[in-house]
């Protein structure tokens, strides 16, 4: 779900390259590579909330990090926020508009109604 979400949102260029053009590191991010992590994370994850509710499944946000939480250096509140806030955002907005088909499709596949605009 998580990788649909990111094509969901990818303009027509970046959906030809390889993870949609977005820069990844994986976890052992330090504290300003995990900010800049999360700035491009906030969309994606706030569709795949969406795409997982209308499967019927819980979703968690996820910071791709333990490490850095464990350690007590980065505390996710503000991140969990700003992808709530996203979703509400849809939620008044409307979703756009390669995730609503997708979205719509799910709730029909798993009989789920879950409000979006």
């Amino acid at each position: 779900m998580h990788e649909v979400s990111h094509w969901c949102i990818a303009g027509a260029q970046r959906r030809q390259q390889p993870d949609f053009g977005y820069w990844y590191a994986p976890e052992g991010r330090n504290l300003n590579q995990q900010r800049d992590f999360e700035s491009v994370e906030r969309k994606p994850q706030a569709l795949e909330w969406y795409f997982s509710k209308a499967c019927g499944y819980r979703f968690q946000v996820s910071v791709d990090n333990p490490a850095l939480a464990n350690a007590g250096l980065h505390d996710a509140t503000a991140f969990q926020h700003a992808v709530l806030e996203q979703a509400l955002i849809w939620q008044q907005e409307g979703l756009p508009a390669r995730a609503a088909i997708f979205y719509r499709a799910l709730c029909c596949e798993f009989g789920t109604v879950v409000p979006a605009a």
